[in-house]
């Protein structure tokens, strides 16, 4: 499954920024980030990510509450509930008279959204990156799929749609990659399992870090290609060809695989 060799790329903050789509994607607004406009939400995101970016290390103990309280100028009540979410995301476990312990890696919940949206903004490792491309590559052919069998008139509708949209997001990154989510869900749901819908915040820090490192857009062959590939499996399903479809999104993946290696290599 690693066979693009991506763990030999750089992570995406390592790299030098010459890619204007990389450059605008620095400040790609996940779905996740409104709540860290709330005080809750502010704390919970700057304490989890100093624990991905190992600030705060595996088996630490977090700073006491009289201190948090006095950095972030919070209620207990807020400081309490911001916590609790974190120890249910896994990363860190209240002990008494010791205080909040950081868990070690293998606790942390990898598929919840906010857990992946800081490790891309702490600088995803290339391991991690390896690990996402290894999940995609097991998890969305299938769904690809499973649409081919089960999608709806209407649900084939919607992916010719987005690869529409793809189509017409020549010069913004940040268009093209909405759009490329969104045809990524919408095979999901047209697989007609809900566990394939569950892993499209995966899906999406994927995308954001893979454009973030190489983009298509704005080279204007990478982005015929990138769109006629995503029509393929369109197409595929609207077919009913479970093989070509699982192939044609072996082929997309893969694909923004071998732009983030050929980057590094570029980058090195």
């Amino acid at each position: 499954m690693a066979c693009f060799a991506i763990s030999c790329v750089k992570s995406p903050h390592e790299f030098t920024g010459k890619h204007l789509a990389g450059r605008e994607l620095t400040d790609y607004d996940f779905r996740t980030t409104g709540q860290s406009r709330t005080h809750h939400g502010h704390v919970m995101r700057d304490l989890g990510l100093k624990i991905i970016s190992g600030a705060y290390p595996e088996k630490s103990i977090l700073p006491g509450d009289t201190e948090l309280l006095q950095r972030f100028g919070v209620s207990r009540t807020v400081l309490r509930e911001a916590l609790k979410t974190l120890a249910a995301k896994g990363l860190i476990q209240p002990k008494a008279k010791i205080g909040t312990r950081v868990l070690e890696r293998s606790h942390w919940n990898l598929f919840d959204p906010d857990i992946l949206v800081w490790h891309f903004e702490a600088g995803a490792t290339a391991d991690f990156l390896a690990s996402i491309v290894e999940m995609r590559l097991a998890l969305e052919p299938e769904a690809a799929g499973l649409a081919a069998l089960r999608r709806t008139d209407k649900q084939l509708e919607t992916l010719f749609r987005w690869v529409e949209r793809m189509g017409e997001a020549k010069e913004s990154a940040t268009d093209f990659v909405y759009s490329d989510l969104q045809f990524h869900i919408a095979v999901a749901e047209a697989s007609g399992n809900p566990f394939m819908r569950s892993i499209s915040a995966l899906i999406e820090v994927a995308l954001v870090t893979t454009f973030t490192i190489s983009s298509p857009i704005p080279n204007s062959e990478s982005h015929i290609r990138s769109v006629a590939r995503h029509a393929a499996i369109a197409a595929a399903i609207r077919d009913g060809d479970v093989e070509a479809a699982k192939a044609a999104m072996r082929v997309v993946i893969a694909e923004g695989a071998e732009r983030v290696l050929v980057a590094g290599r570029a980058s090195s």
